[in-house]
C-alpha cells in the first residue's frame, strides 16, 4: 500500500542526496530496549544507503511521534512503517496523520514489513541464534509463531502467510501463528494443540520487531526455546530499503484515504 501526500517541502538531516527521506515509523514502546533495538536497526539501514536521509518517528508513547517528525521534514519523504502487516496503525492512524500533516508536505507512505521472504529470513535467523536444530526428532518439533494480534483480517491473513513460508523455510516443520493479544488462537492455546498432537517441542519464534511486554510474555511461555523479536537483523534492514524503493514505484490508485482537514495534505492511497 502506498499513500501519496502532498505537503511542506523538507530536507533532511543526513544523507539526502539519494531520494526521498526514510521515515521509519515504529509503533512505541515503554520499554527502553526497544528503542535501542529501532535505533540498531536504523543504523543497519544508514549503513547500507549512507546516500539517504533516514529518520525515526513513532506512533504513539515514544517521541519523536510522527506528527512531530512530519513538521520537521523539508522535501520529500517516504513513510516505511515498521509493522509486520495491514493492521488498525497501518491502514488508519498512519494514514491519517500523513493527512493532516500540512499542506506543503509531499510523502507517502510503503507497505508495512510483513509478509516478504526477508521476515522468513530473519526469523529463521533468530531461531538459529536461539539453539533450533532439526534432527531426528523433527516428527515431534514445531515453532509457533507469535504475533501481537490483530482484529483486521488483512493482519491476519498475513501472518498465516509468514507461518507457511517459514514452515517451508524449515523443511515442513508446522509453524502455528499465535498471538499475544486481540486474535486467537493465543500463545498457549497454541501450545496446547500441538501438544494434543504429539508435538512437544516446539519452539516459539516471536514475530515482533522489538523487544516490549509482549516479546517477552510470549517468550515465557516457551516449553523449548525462544527466539529474540525480529530486532537489528540484517535482513530486515535490507527489507526496509525494499519497501522503500517499493514505495517509489508507480501504483494503480486504489481506496481513498480519510478526509483531511481544509488546507492539509492530500493524499492517495495505491497498492
Amino acid at each position: 500500500m502506498t499513500e501519496t501526500a502532498r505537503g511542506r517541502v523538507s530536507r533532511g538531516r543526513r544523507g539526502g542526496g539519494g531520494g526521498p527521506a526514510l521515515v521509519a515509523v515504529a509503533h512505541g514502546s515503554r520499554d527502553p530496549a526497544a528503542l535501542r533495538t529501532v535505533t540498531a536497526l536504523l543504523d543497519r539501514v544508514r549503513a547500507l544507503r549512507p546516500d539517504l536521509d533516514v529518520r525515526l518517528a513513532h506512533i504513539e508513547i515514544e517521541r519523536p511521534l510522527l506528527s512531530d517528525a512530519l513538521a520537521e521534514l523539508r522535501g520529500q519523504a517516504v513513510l516505511v512503517p515498521l509493522l509486520l502487516g495491514l493492521g488498525h496503525h497501518v491502514k488508519h492512524d498512519i494514514p491519517h496523520t500523513l493527512a493532516t500533516a500540512g499542506g506543503h508536505l509531499d510523502a507517502r507512505v510503503a507497505a508495512p514489513l510483513g509478509p516478504h521472504p526477508l521476515l522468513v529470513e530473519a526469523l529463521h535467523g533468530r531461531l538459529v541464534e536461539a539453539g533450533l536444530r532439526l534432527g531426528p526428532r523433527t516428527a515431534a518439533s514445531a515453532v509457533v509463531l507469535a504475533a501481537a494480534g490483530s482484529r483486521d483480517p488483512d493482519a491476519a491473513a498475513g501472518t498465516r502467510r509468514t507461518a507457511a513460508l517459514l514452515s517451508e523455510r524449515l523443511g515442513g516443520v508446522p509453524v502455528v501463528p499465535a498471538y499475544a493479544s486481540g486474535a486467537s488462537p493465543t500463545v498457549p492455546e497454541a501450545l496446547r494443540a500441538l501438544a494434543a498432537r504429539g508435538r512437544h517441542r516446539v519452539a516459539i519464534a516471536s514475530y515482533l520487531t522489538a523487544p516490549g511486554r509482549f516479546a517477552a510474555q510470549c517468550a515465557a511461555e516457551a516449553p523449548w526455546l525462544a527466539a529474540a523479536p525480529l530486532g537489528a537483523h540484517p535482513a530486515v534492514a535490507r527489507l526496509v530499503l525494499h519497501r522503500y524503493a517499493g514505495a517509489l514505484t508507480p501504483s494503480t490508485p486504489s481506496t481513498p484515504p480519510p478526509p483531511a482537514a481544509p488546507g492539509a495534505a492530500r493524499a492517495r492511497v495505491t497498492v
